[in-house]
């Protein structure tokens, strides 16, 4: 994985993120374990900058993302 600089933040952040809106979005249906298996690899495979929002379900994907 390849990492970059994240702004003058100094924090070194994936180029690959992950984007959550399926984890906590209103689309398909709802299984937390497939989306915390999702998550898990994505971390095991070096992704460190996970896009969340609190609009996907009421902050879901956050709380999905938080536990991993």
């Amino acid at each position: 994985m390849k990492y970059k600089t994240l702004g003058k933040t100094g924090f070194e952040v994936s180029e690959i993120s992950l984007r959550t809106w399926q984890v906590g979005g209103r689309w398909g249906s709802k299984f937390d374990h497939v989306h915390e298996s999702l998550i898990r690899e994505a971390i095991d495979n070096g992704v460190n900058f996970i896009d969340t929002a609190d609009v996907y379900s009421d902050g879901e994907s956050e709380k999905l993302s938080g536990r991993q």
